[in-house]
Parts: C-alpha cells; structure tokens; sequence
C-alpha cells in the first residue's frame, strides 16, 4: 500500500509540476505577446533580456528541483523536471545564439558602413586638392 501511495505521489508531482510550468511559460509568452500586440508589432525595450531572464531562471530551478526530486526518490517527476530543464536550456542556447548571429551581422554591416563612409570623404578630400587655387582659397577660409 505504501509503494503504491509512493507511485501516485510521484506520477501527481510529476504532471501538477510539469503543469504548472508550461502555465508559467504560457503566461510569460502571453503578456510578451499582449505588449508586442500594444507596441504594434514594434521592438519592445528589453524583451530579449527578460526572455533570457524567464529561460535562464525557469532552467535553473528546474534542474535544482529535480535535483531534489531525485533526492526524495521520485523518479517519474525527477525525469520530468530534467527533461523540462534540458528544453529550457536549449531554448535558451537557440535564443541566444540567434540573439548573437543577429548582432554580429548588425556590426558588420555597421563597420562595413562607416568604412565605406570614410572612403567617401577621402575620395572627397582628395577631389578637393585637385582644384584651382581661388577655390582651394575658398574652402580654407569657410
């Protein structure tokens, strides 16, 4: 009767725990949503490091509560935590890897920009020594 007892506790954390944090994901994703809907589909100031925040913090306790399920010899619901902690970690690893690709081609393209930028004034510069003299004299004097 006791192993039983066990069994049920063990399969009823394992769903009521596994329940509850896909509710906590769909309420985050919600609100995120309802703010992006708000912004009209704008950027929305600092929705990437509260995703990173939720990810990181929700992988983590995770973890630590399988950690603890273990412990306490549950093994269902451990299993069940660990295998909600490893999907929130590689969310969390695709997130911010394409968080990372995103910026990388933004500050390529951005120095590309500036180098392209300065070309174009020295090319400038240098058509400006190739003038006559009174207006060489001109454009000192402004």
């Amino acid at each position: 009767m006791m192993n039983m007892l066990k069994w049920v506790l063990d399969l009823g954390l394992a769903f009521l725990l596994s329940g509850l944090e896909v509710a906590a994901l769909v309420a985050f994703w919600f609100v995120e949503g309802m703010k992006k809907w708000a912004a009209k589909g704008g950027p929305v100031p600092g929705e990437t490091s509260r995703f990173f925040l939720v990810l990181s913090v929700g992988s983590a306790s995770l973890a630590l509560t399988s950690y603890g399920l273990s412990w306490a010899d549950l093994p269902v619901a451990y299993a069940s935590q660990a295998v909600l902690a490893a999907l929130l970690t590689s969310l969390l690893i695709l997130g911010a890897g394409t968080e990372c690709g995103k910026r990388i081609s933004r500050n390529r393209s951005r120095r590309r920009l500036r180098r392209e930028r300065r070309r174009w004034h020295e090319s400038q510069r240098e058509d400006r020594r190739h003038t006559s003299a009174p207006v060489r004299w001109r454009w000192r004097r402004r």
